[in-house]
């Protein structure tokens, strides 16, 4: 695998029409206490304000940068540009509306240290809890509280691995295994691949991240999302019909209470 730059953060953010959210959203990853980051912003063809935005934002912040997508092509090919671009030891995905706490980041990387020094020297994939957030970015008091640790067939059943709560030490994962695939719940689709190959994701049961939910995300229809992850037992991981329906059950157990 090869080395990157030690103990260097890189952030990439797909972002698409994000505007009204941005500029709020890099403010939060330039508060965060451990200053050694970059931030990767993918801009997938946006209409909006949201490249202006991100030329200003690098313009006062060298550790920001704009990376152009030159076609639309969705959060997955945003984001596997952005791991292309990154220079950093470790990687972090936030979404362009999430909110981070101030200590994320340190958070973060001081237990996949703790943990690599402590019980399993190649842990490379952590993750910790969440709150869902109105449009506003109010928190909610829903809070996802996430296992100690995770693998495959545990994650196959529980899908409480959120994309912006994610680190990765890229000296421990190659960067081969954290591309996404370019189709539905491609997020998820990639922690189980990590999961399957590397063995075990390690949570943080801590609250430093937000959900931002906006009016129709409230609204979406649920068929969408049990269609999706259907599709990605069946045709992603290629499980047998009864095993399907069994993870199913489970995911949907855990799905209506994530959201009590």
């Amino acid at each position: 695998m090869i080395d990157r730059k030690p103990g260097l953060v890189s952030i990439v953010v797909p972002v698409y029409n994000a505007g009204q959210f941005l500029a709020e959203t890099i403010g939060y990853v330039q508060r965060q206490t451990y200053a050694e980051w970059e931030l990767l912003l993918v801009d997938d063809c946006s209409t909006d304000t949201s490249r202006e935005i991100i030329r200003q934002k690098s313009r006062e912040d060298p550790r920001i940068r704009l990376i152009v997508q030159d076609e639309n092509g969705g959060a997955a090919r945003a984001r596997n540009r952005g791991i292309q671009e990154a220079s950093g030891q470790y990687l972090c995905f936030l979404d362009a509306d999430d909110i981070w706490m101030p200590d994320k980041i340190k958070c973060e990387l001081e237990y996949i240290i703790r943990v690599q020094q402590t019980k399993d020297p190649d842990a490379g994939f952590v993750f910790m809890g969440y709150e869902f957030a109105d449009a506003s970015g109010a928190g909610l008091g829903r809070v996802v509280q996430v296992p100690e640790r995770i693998t495959y067939q545990q994650a196959l059943k529980n899908t409480t691995i959120f994309t912006s709560t994610v680190m990765i030490d890229r000296n421990k994962i190659a960067d081969a295994d954290l591309y996404m695939p370019d189709i539905a719940s491609e997020d998820t689709a990639t922690w189980w691949q990590l999961l399957k190959k590397y063995g075990t994701g390690y949570g943080i049961n801590e609250n430093l991240v937000k959900y931002r939910r906006s009016a129709d995300t409230l609204s979406s229809n649920k068929l969408i999302a049990v269609r999706r992850i259907w599709n990605l037992y069946r045709r992603q991981e290629h499980l047998p019909v009864i095993r399907s329906m069994y993870c199913m059950c489970f995911w949907a157990f855990r799905a209506v209470l994530r959201r009590i």
